[in-house]
């Protein structure tokens, strides 16, 4: 079986295992968390693997959306669906405005900078009650169209998994177009994109601003989820777990966000279950969890540099050129 139908068919594999999900399983909430996960590695990977800008403060365009479909519909009146399609466009716009001069920064100083832009985030929804205070901000509606409103889970995730198709399609065909191309020459040189022209300080601040439009997508369907929204929803630490699950998936692949999002929040679960245990100390669930992030960063940047999406399409394809070297030749012609 060649690359393009395995890819196929575990592409059809996992639409089906995703939409069999929320019926046959009782507590979706970490299934929710996970495919929101996946929608903020995915816009993740998009920037930090096509683009090659560094972000370490992901969240804080997760809580751009949040805040926005927050204070739309406690404080504004909002209707849902308003409100949740404001989420991805003012984080963007957020983006957009505080990208102009953070993106002049490259490197680990982007990163760092990322990460300033998270807490500062942090202190004003603290500090500004109309952001929520120290309290944060409840009663959030439940998402409804017209007369349906959403009463369970289900519609919920079902409704995140069709959100993660559409973005899994949009980042497809981006990738694909002649801005993708662009913005994949930024990932090697900045300098050759410039001089080859293509506007890198454009295409720098349009690929941060998707990304955040991703992340601000799933801050405002957790939002209606949870249904609460405070500072302390979007720690640091969250941050970095969506950049170790785009590493560990694959950057700059469009299946190594989801990929990763599936395997560390899988792994994540099964450790806060062990350390949940009542005979086991209550400090050893930070202990595992730090360990974890060491432990799967060390193996992927040793075994799997690239990560796992691009290993596995890589052995595939080994596989396939040693079936095909292995085929015996065909009769000789006659003469």
């Amino acid at each position: 079986m060649n690359r393009v139908n395995l890819r196929s068919v575990v592409v059809v594999v996992a639409a089906v295992a995703g939409c069999v999900a929320p019926f046959v399983m009782g507590d979706l909430t970490f299934l929710m968390r996970m495919l929101l996960a996946a929608i903020v590695v995915t816009g993740l990977s998009l920037l930090m693997g096509y683009a090659g800008q560094a972000s370490l403060g992901q969240g804080a365009f997760v809580a751009a959306g949040a805040v926005t479909v927050a204070v739309g519909t406690t404080r504004l009146g909002l209707p849902p669906l308003v409100a949740l399609v404001a989420a991805p466009l003012v984080a963007g716009a957020f983006a957009a405005l505080v990208g102009v001069p953070l993106l002049r920064l490259r490197g680990h100083y982007l990163a760092f900078g990322t990460l300033a832009l998270l807490l500062m985030v942090q202190t004003a929804m603290s500090t500004f009650d109309i952001l929520g205070g120290a309290f944060g901000i409840s009663g959030i509606p439940a998402f409804g169209v017209g007369g349906f409103v959403f009463a369970d889970q289900r519609p919920y995730v079902l409704l995140t998994l069709g959100l993660l198709a559409l973005v899994l399609f949009v980042t497809h065909r981006i990738v694909d177009s002649r801005f993708g191309r662009g913005i994949r020459a930024l990932a090697g040189s900045e300098t050759a994109a410039e001089s080859a022209g293509v506007p890198v300080m454009r295409d720098k601040l349009v690929i941060f601003a998707l990304s955040a439009m991703y992340a601000g997508l799933a801050g405002g369907l957790s939002a209606f989820f949870t249904p609460y929204v405070s500072p302390d929803s979007f720690p640091a630490l969250e941050s970095f777990t969506y950049v170790i699950m785009a590493v560990v998936g694959g950057l700059g692949t469009l299946w190594g966000g989801v990929v990763g999002a599936v395997l560390v929040s899988t792994l994540l679960q099964v450790l806060n279950l062990v350390s949940s245990q009542p005979q086991l100390p209550p400090t050893l669930g930070p202990i595992l969890q730090y360990a974890t992030y060491g432990g799967l960063l060390v193996v992927a940047l040793l075994f799997m540099p690239r990560g796992i999406v691009p290993a596995v399409e890589s052995a595939v394809s080994r596989a396939g050129s040693r079936r095909h070297r292995a085929r015996p030749a065909g009769p000789a012609p006659a003469p």
